[in-house]
């Protein structure tokens, strides 16, 4: 089965997400196919699997990102859908979009899960030079109150702050926010001036706000040394 809905995003025209403010992002409603979207939702990776970023610092003086993640890598054991989109995400049709919104023909994709818990939540900041653009996708499904919180904001700084910075979320306007429920999605480009986050969740203790993110890395130095030693574009070993 197909888990993308490719008729979804052949419709998406490049204009729509390159003329946004401040940077370039999209909503992508109804992302994957009705049937793709409750397959993955219902088999989810365990968060056992997973490891626990709590107060890790972070540089420029910006705050701890806190949740628990997962990176992908070839032969992690993983949830027969989830593997089955990953397969669909290496492929053609997924690439030939990426490289049609994001102006690109040479780009590595990484893959993590992100499950957050109450209190826990993203300070502003700009992603790392080497990422051109970042794909959230969401699996919270229509049970996930929106007071809990949880939106992806895209921030507006008025270019008044460098990338290497640590403004608080009241420094700064919202100029979109997305929600983290139902089939949908959020595409964004890195830029200079790309500020986004999460301010800290209200839901119940038990609850996890759960995401999905596909990376486009561009091939920089950065990139290429760490493939030479091993690791892929992130930092981490291809095999376990």
């Amino acid at each position: 089965m197909e888990y993308l809905n490719r008729d979804c995003l052949a419709a998406i025209t490049t204009e729509s997400f390159r003329n946004q403010c401040p940077y370039p992002w999209l909503k992508i409603g109804n992302t994957l196919t009705d049937e793709g979207y409750k397959r993955l939702c219902g088999d989810m990776p365990d968060v056992s699997l997973f490891k626990r970023d709590d107060g890790i610092q972070r540089a420029y003086g910006q705050a701890p990102h806190h949740r628990h993640s997962l990176h992908y890598r070839a032969g992690l054991s993983l949830p027969q859908p989830w593997a089955e989109f990953l397969n669909e995400l290496q492929g053609e049709a997924y690439h030939s979009f990426l490289q049609r919104m994001l102006g690109s023909r040479s780009f590595i994709l990484t893959f993590e899960w992100h499950y957050a818990w109450q209190g826990c939540s993203v300070s502003p900041h700009c992603d790392a030079a080497r990422k051109i653009a970042t794909h959230l996708y969401y699996f919270n499904q229509e049970d996930w109150d929106p007071a809990w919180g949880g939106q992806t904001l895209i921030l507006d700084a008025g270019r008044r702050f460098r990338t290497h910075s640590a403004p608080h979320f009241d420094q700064l306007q919202v100029a979109a926010s997305s929600d983290p429920c139902g089939n949908h999605s959020l595409l964004f480009q890195r830029t200079r001036y790309s500020w986004h986050g999460v301010r800290p969740l209200n839901c119940p203790p038990g609850t996890m706000r759960r995401l999905f993110k596909v990376t486009a890395n561009g091939p920089s130095f950065q990139v290429w040394w760490r493939r030479i030693r091993g690791k892929d574009p992130d930092g981490y070993p291809v095999l376990a």
